[in-house]
């Protein structure tokens, strides 16, 4: 279908990552117009929101985000009936090692709630033999894994059925304010052979508010809202994800955390790691600084030798050497809490700093709230903090 020359719209969102695509869904759901820009196509994996396997969790050792997780997963459910998709497996969860502080974790599910469990390293050996044990083990069944490739495509589908335009291969490339109030967007099309002819020119669209949730290229995009919006410092890095085959292809692996020095995480792998039954395994704490643009995808060997480190010690139901490797976008604010807030006709939607997978639908929400003028910002998460 050919993308008219110009597009009015309520909404036009920027981003179809899981964030962009999850508040096209819920935007569509409520029968309000909104059209959804994609600089590639839809599932790309050049920023942060490409995968099948995802960490949920309830453990936070902050009661808020705890809170916040509880609202995100009956959303993840809401957004499975209305797709007709499977997108999160509950595998249990852990969460262990001296950094990780599993009495403290305990304590605050136990006050809000959360079925969990607090385990000697003898209890949870015999549960989970494929994995060794020092300290107390928190144990918390709610934990599991999102399919974040999935999500993007049920939402992005399910919106588009509901009404929402959906564009791909248009990158945004400035915005005008309008008299009115609206904001006309400017865009252009991709190269038709790259360094023979030009990017073409892409439809014009004007909207009432402009979404952008545009991930790791946030820094490199602000500039051209046609508005100031004083982004706090960000920091982009790349990350290495791992996965490692299981030796025994019946083990229920659970996710975990494991903070003992260098904070590893660890999920089943799902199709990122090919046919057989892998885990993957990666730091959470290091990366390289890149920009969304230069950002080069070869795996870092320091990382690799952190984490098949980490294996070999305390994963012995894996095979240390890893079947496949990938790199991500992490894109991070100092106090590692999210950016959703309005600016004039603009809401600024994430960065999630590392751990926003799990909240991807209550983030939809919340951001066509903010989008539709229903609520303030979340003060954890509006722009004045940086003030």
């Amino acid at each position: 279908m050919n993308t008219p020359d110009r597009i009015e719209t309520e909404v036009a969102v920027i981003g179809a990552g899981l964030m962009g695509s999850a508040t096209a869904w819920e935007l569509a759901r409520r029968g309000h117009a909104v059209t959804l820009i994609e600089a590639y196509d839809v599932g790309h994996r050049r920023g942060s929101s490409h995968g099948t396997s995802r960490i949920y969790r309830r453990a936070y050792a902050d009661p808020e985000y705890v809170r916040l997780t509880g609202l995100s997963g009956e959303l993840w459910r809401e957004l499975e009936n209305d797709t007709g998709t499977s997108l999160l497996r509950v595998t249990g969860g852990l969460d262990l090692g001296a950094e990780r502080d599993p009495e403290g974790l305990a304590r605050l599910l136990a006050e809000a709630g959360v079925p969990h469990e607090l385990l000697s390293p003898g209890a949870a050996a015999e549960r989970w033999p494929f994995m060794r044990f020092e300290g107390p083990v928190l144990h918390h069944p709610e934990a599991g894994t999102a399919d974040a490739d999935a999500t993007v495509a049920a939402a992005v589908t399910r919106a588009a059925e509901l009404g929402a335009q959906v564009i791909t291969g248009v990158r945004f490339t400035g915005a005008e304010p309008l008299p009115d109030g609206r904001v006309r967007l400017r865009t252009e099309g991709p190269e038709v052979t790259a360094g023979v002819r030009p990017r073409t020119e892409g439809p014009e669209v004007t909207a009432a508010t402009v979404v952008v949730a545009a991930g790791p290229w946030l820094p490199e995009l602000a500039g051209l809202l046609g508005v100031p919006v004083e982004l706090p410092p960000l920091r982009v890095t790349q990350q290495q994800v791992f996965h490692f085959l299981s030796h025994d292809p019946e083990a229920r692996w659970p996710v975990f955390v494991h903070t003992d020095g260098p904070q590893i995480y660890g999920l089943p792998s799902g199709g990122d790691g090919g046919s057989l039954p892998a885990v993957k395994v990666a730091q959470h704490d290091a990366g390289r600084p890149v920009t969304a643009t230069t950002r080069d995808g070869v795996v870092d060997p320091a990382s690799r030798d952190v984490v098949t480190s980490h294996v070999r010690k305390w994963l012995p139901g894996l095979d240390p050497a890893p079947l496949t490797e990938a790199s991500c976008l992490y894109t991070i604010t100092p106090d590692e809490d999210f950016v959703l807030d309005r600016v004039g006709p603009f809401v600024i939607a994430s960065p999630c700093s590392g751990h926003g997978a799990k909240f991807a639908p209550l983030i939809g929400r919340m951001t066509a709230d903010l989008a539709l003028g229903h609520t303030a910002p979340h003060p954890r998460f509006a722009l004045r903090r940086f003030v």
